[in-house]
């Protein structure tokens, strides 16, 4: 099955990325968990540990992703899109026949196993599509990872809302969406996502950061819109169904920029009947190493091609041995650790966080956290790219400011006073979402493209390590310890002793994560004014 290219030109680079973007506003699936763990944990009969560690299982799914990090380097994206999109519909699909009662509660190793899968199947999802687009767009490095991460912020609340309008919040539909969904999606982007020639002019790349505004514009509408039904009450049936297919109007809008490079292009081709596309053609048919040689970041910022038989400096090609031997990594593992870990633990256990300081209905929170996350997402990708290109700002400062606020956020939970879950889960939502978008590119920068998608996943495998540490066992036997035997066997804690050790332990591991990217800032000072004095030079036509 190999997609052939029959328009090489920019409107497949941009229909590939609206496809991306689709892909990313449905992979989200993996931080929904509190949207049906109470139905879970009633069905099965768990305690909150119980609970907890198969929320584990469903992060430890991300430490598979591994495999897709080796296999964006060897086969095409459609495969991998694929692989994924069948992986989430067997997990997703066999937690909604449990749920359902479809069938009778699987053993609790099994449900481990599938939500294990549904947690991998994301991490073919997010390598395909980020590691296809920075290749693609890597001028412009922080506005895709904010868009597309943005949107993977925003799916949490797509999936709530949508589910909550046509389902009146039942877990049954809400996780028959979370099958059935990402797998239609994917299957659609395996026609029109994959990589191409990026640009290699200083028009060609202002040209993209004035379209990525229009994706900007067009997520901050989708945001505020979601944001906007979530204080609705008691809307009516038609109201809901209204909302819904708006929704899914906003969602289809960036397909106008694709739709208008190519009647720009049909218009410039009549008026240019000599254009020449001569070697354009095979740029899509390279493998993703020759595709990487031509476009890795020492070019931008004039260090050379990578030598054999040297350790690479930051910016040129590392293998995925070099990056894990440098002081630089390890530092931008332990600090993303500390902020996505903590981030991960509060979205996990947000269900019985806003059951112990006694909301009933806690969908306005999981909305919420995951709205923010995309403002967070998207402002830190576009002003990190800014302030990168004016001043030459090192991206780990912005990872660094947003472990700070994210401390002050666990501190205001911990206090518990009128409103302090509103406020917590906003201020979460936003660093949670800086520390996604600004590393993304960060990683990229500091050891290349060529080995980026391998580099990522092993990044990624913060999240269930993560998950086990602030969730799992912080979180966890924290809230048993609190906690009484309900009649049916379970366990519950109410109260604002239930999580206030879990706060301010996880605010003291957000500031030995500032200091982290402080010290990483530091050390990547040079490598960043290198890259602005080279984009400079080029704007200038030096």
């Amino acid at each position: 099955m190999g997609f052939e290219v029959s328009d090489p030109s920019s409107t497949w680079k941009w229909l590939g990325f609206v496809t991306a973007v689709w892909v990313q506003a449905i992979s989200g699936n993996n931080y929904t968990f509190s949207n049906y763990s109470d139905a879970l944990k009633t069905l099965m009969n768990l305690t909150q540990v119980e609970l907890n560690n198969l929320s584990v299982a469903k992060d430890v799914g991300k430490a598979f992703g591994l495999l897709a990090g080796l296999a964006s380097d060897r086969l095409p994206t459609w495969v991998i899109l694929l692989i994924g999109s069948i992986e989430g519909f067997v997990g997703y699909g066999a937690q909604w026949l449990v749920v359902s009662t479809t069938i009778s509660p699987l053993p609790y190793w099994q449900m481990c196993i599938f939500l294990c899968m549904g947690g991998n199947s994301t991490t073919w999802m997010n390598t395909a599509v980020l590691v296809t687009c920075i290749r693609n767009f890597r001028k412009n490095r922080g506005p895709v990872s904010g868009i597309l991460k943005g949107y993977v912020g925003l799916s949490t609340a797509i999936f709530t809302d949508v589910c909550t309008a046509l389902f009146s919040d039942n877990p049954s539909s809400f996780l028959a969406m979370l099958a059935i969904a990402p797998f239609a999606v994917c299957l659609a982007a395996m026609f029109f996502l994959r990589e191409l020639p990026p640009a290699d002019t200083a028009a060609e790349e202002k040209e993209e950061s004035k379209y990525f505004t229009v994706f900007n514009v067009v997520a901050v509408v989708v945001a505020v819109y979601l944001l906007v039904y979530d204080f609705i009450s008691n809307p009516s049936t038609t109201f809901s169904i209204a909302f819904s297919v708006i929704l899914l109007v906003l969602l289809a809008s960036p397909s106008a920029v694709p739709v208008y490079m190519f009647l720009k292009k049909l218009n410039w081709n009549r008026t240019e009947p000599g254009f020449d596309v001569e070697g354009l053609v095979g740029e899509p048919l390279l493998g993703p190493e020759k595709a990487v040689e031509k476009t890795g970041v020492m070019e931008e910022v004039g260090l050379g091609v990578t030598q054999e038989r040297r350790r690479p400096a930051l910016g040129e090609e590392h293998t995925i041995f070099d990056t894990m031997r440098t002081v630089d990594f390890w530092v931008l593992f332990v600090s993303f650790l500390c902020g996505v870990g903590t981030g991960l633990a509060v979205m996990n256990n947000m269900g019985q966080i806003g059951l112990a300081l006694g909301y009933s209905d806690v969908s306005i929170f999981v909305s919420l956290t995951s709205i923010w996350g995309f403002f967070g997402r998207i402002v830190s990708g576009s002003v990190s790219e800014f302030f990168l290109n004016k001043a030459g700002t090192p991206r780990p400062l912005w990872n660094a400011a947003s472990q700070i606020l994210m401390a002050v956020g666990y501190i205001i939970m911990a206090l518990a006073l009128p409103g302090s879950l509103y406020i917590g889960s906003i201020v979460v939502g936003i660093c949670y979402g800086v520390r996604l978008a600004i590393t993304v590119p960060t990683a990229s920068e500091l050891f290349g493209l060529k080995y980026y998608g391998l580099v990522y996943n092993v990044l990624v495998l913060n999240l269930p390590l993560g998950s086990l540490l602030f969730s799992g066992l912080l979180a966890g036997y924290l809230y048993d310890a609190q906690a009484t035997t309900t009649a049916g066997g379970g366990n519950t804690c109410v109260g604002a002793h239930c999580y206030r050790l879990v706060f301010i332990i996880m605010a003291i591991a957000c500031v030995i994560g500032f200091v982290l990217d402080v010290l990483l800032s530091i050390r990547t000072k040079s490598l960043y004014k290198k890259m602005y004095t080279s984009r400079k030079l080029k704007k200038s036509g030096i």
